[in-house]
């Protein structure tokens, strides 16, 4: 193949040239795969970056694209002078790449020789969770420890004035203001999840007594991207979703790691969606 027909092929099928190449000095094109998420098609041309003459035969390989950033190769090089042919190769091995059974990721060939995930999800709910447990329990003993010895240490103070006046120190009424006691019973109860970077996730419903009616696990997978909070105290979640065979749009999809307690508005209708971690073991909680 010549120069010309190797760009004019690439320029028809959407690829765009790369600025460098860390490889060597050959000229990089790639674009995205026209049915698999995260996924790109890299092609070698073989082409000189600097004399615009070819060195070597084209080659075409594929990456997936991790919520890192980075690109692991899930189908190694292919090389030939039928480029097109290459092309079309590529992408279907890479449409039956192994996928994680877990976030829904290709899987790639690590430099151990493992053919492992390509998000490394593993690693957020494995041994990162035995190490805040233990963290957990040892400031948790420590804070114990420090308790006794301050019981130990401070003297007991004998009160100034046991006999209490009557008149100067009135007795508190619980019946004195029962409408601010009715105000804390009905007012919102704010709920949150702590999420972290990493996290698989699903999607849950639940209506407005809190009880979960229906459990997305089997249909909608994703992993946590980054939890950020916003100036009205909310949590906003960036999620990467690898999977969704239900009926539910990306837009009814859950965002936030807060919810209130008792929506009662028209605003939020129910059922609301809301995320459920299945990778390590946590809980919605009141704050």
């Amino acid at each position: 193949m010549s120069v010309t027909l190797i760009k004019a092929t690439l320029k028809t099928q959407n690829f765009r040239e790369h600025k460098n190449n860390p490889k060597g000095n050959t000229l990089i094109f790639s674009r995205n795969h026209p049915t698999e998420k995260f996924v790109r098609i890299i092609v070698d041309s073989g082409i000189d970056k600097n004399t615009q003459k070819i060195v070597s035969q084209p080659s075409v390989s594929s990456v997936y694209i991790n919520i890192n950033k980075h690109w692991r190769e899930i189908v190694s090089a292919h090389k030939g002078t039928n480029l097109s042919g290459l092309i079309t190769t590529v992408e279907t091995s890479a449409v039956s790449a192994p996928k994680c059974k877990h976030c829904g990721a290709k899987k790639f060939k690590a430099k151990s020789g493992k053919v492992v995930c390509a998000n490394a999800c593993w690693s957020n709910w494995s041994g990162n969770k035995i190490k805040s447990t233990q963290k957990t329990s040892q400031k948790s003993s420590q804070k114990i420890q420090a308790q006794k010895t301050t019981q130990k240490s401070s003297p007991k103070i004998a009160p100034k004035n046991p006999q209490r006046n009557p008149q100067r120190n009135p007795p508190r009424n619980p019946s004195r203001n029962p409408q601010r006691k009715t105000m804390k019973k009905s007012s919102l109860e704010i709920w949150s999840l702590n999420l972290q970077p990493g996290d698989l996730v699903t999607v849950e419903e639940i209506n407005e007594n809190n009880e979960v009616t229906k459990d997305y696990t089997h249909s909608i997978l994703g992993v946590v991207v980054f939890v950020n909070p916003d100036p009205r105290g909310n949590r906003i979640v960036k999620t990467q979703w690898t999977a969704n065979t239900s009926s539910l749009q990306e837009w009814q999809l859950p965002s936030t790691a807060l919810m209130p307690r008792y929506p009662y508005s028209n605003t939020t209708p129910y059922p609301f969606t809301r995320f459920k971690v299945i990778s390590r073991k946590v809980n919605w909680v009141k704050e």
